[in-house]
C-alpha cells in the first residue's frame, strides 16, 4: 500500500474532493484526520473510512481559525507522532464580480480557501521539518489559470493558492518537504451544485460549463483524489512546485 503507515490531515473532509482522498488514502493504509465545519459530514465520511477496513478522526472547526490550526496540527501529531501528508481541500465560493461581491464576502472567501492553506501549512512544516520529510496539497482550480465569469473571490483565492504553492515548494525544498497543487475543474460535489444554483437558470449554467470541458463531462471526486494519492505517495518523490490539472480537458481546449 503506498501510504502505509502514514498519517495525514485532510481539512474538507466532511464531502467532495475532501471525501474522496480521505477513502483513498485510508484504502492506501494512511491513518486520516478529517477536518470539516460539518460534523456529521466528517463523521459520515469516517465511518465509509473503518467500512473498508482504514482508521481517522475527526476535529471540527473553522479551517481559517489559526487557533484550530495549530491546534488540531499539534494533536495529531503528539497522538500520531508523525505527520506525513497535509491536504487543504475546504473550500468556500460566493459568486460575484468585483462590483457586486462585499466586503464581508471577500475576506470570507479569502480565510477559508487562502488562511485554509497558509494557517495549515504554517503549523505543519516545522513538523516535517524535523522529519526531513513530508507533502502537502493544496487545492487550486483551473480557473486560477484559465479565468472565469462572476466568481472573482474563489478565482483570485485560487490564483493565489498557486502562487503560494509555488513559493512554499521552493522554500522548503531542502526539507524534503514537497508541496504541489491540484487544479481541478468542475467535479461533481457540493460546492459545484451550490455554485450553479446561484444562477437564474442553474440547468443552462451547468450545461455550458459541461461543454466547455473537452471530455463534454464533469469530473468526479475519486478522479481527484487518485492525482492526490499520487502527490502524496514517495511515487511522486522528485516532483514538487507543480500545479496539476485534472480538469477533463478544460485547459487545453
Amino acid at each position: 500500500m503506498r501510504l502505509s503507515g502514514k498519517t495525514a490531515i485532510i481539512t474538507g473532509g466532511g464531502s467532495g474532493i475532501g471525501r474522496a482522498s480521505a477513502v483513498r488514502f485510508a484504502a492506501e493504509g494512511a491513518f486520516v484526520a478529517l477536518v470539516d465545519r460539518d460534523g456529521d459530514g466528517a463523521r459520515e465520511t469516517l465511518s465509509m473510512l473503518r467500512e473498508h477496513g482504514g482508521d481517522g478522526s475527526v476535529r471540527v472547526g473553522d479551517v481559517g481559525d489559526p487557533t484550530f490550526a495549530a491546534t488540531t496540527v499539534a494533536q495529531v501529531t503528539v497522538t500520531r507522532r508523525r505527520l506525513d501528508v497535509l491536504m487543504t481541500a475546504a473550500g468556500f465560493s460566493c459568486g460575484g464580480t468585483v462590483v457586486t461581491t462585499s466586503p464581508e464576502d471577500w475576506d470570507a472567501v479569502f480565510r477559508a480557501n487562502v488562511g485554509g492553506t497558509w494557517l495549515w501549512a504554517r503549523a505543519a512544516v516545522p513538523i516535517m521539518q524535523r522529519q526531513k520529510s513530508g507533502a502537502i496539497i493544496t487545492l487550486a482550480s483551473q480557473l486560477a489559470v484559465a479565468g472565469g465569469r462572476g466568481n472573482s473571490a474563489y478565482i483570485a483565492a485560487k490564483g493565489a493558492i498557486v502562487s503560494l504553492t509555488r513559493t512554499m515548494a521552493v522554500d522548503f525544498a531542502e526539507d524534503g518537504i514537497r508541496v504541489n497543487a491540484l487544479a481541478p475543474g468542475a467535479i461533481e460535489t457540493p460546492l459545484l451544485r451550490r455554485s450553479f444554483g446561484r444562477h437564474a437558470d442553474p440547468q443552462a449554467v451547468r450545461e455550458a460549463s459541461r461543454q466547455r470541458h473537452a471530455m463534454k463531462r464533469f469530473g468526479l471526486p475519486e478522479e481527484v483524489a487518485n492525482a492526490a494519492l499520487y502527490l502524496a505517495s514517495d511515487e511522486a518523490g522528485f516532483t514538487t512546485g507543480v500545479v496539476l490539472p485534472v480538469d477533463g480537458g478544460w485547459l487545453a481546449a
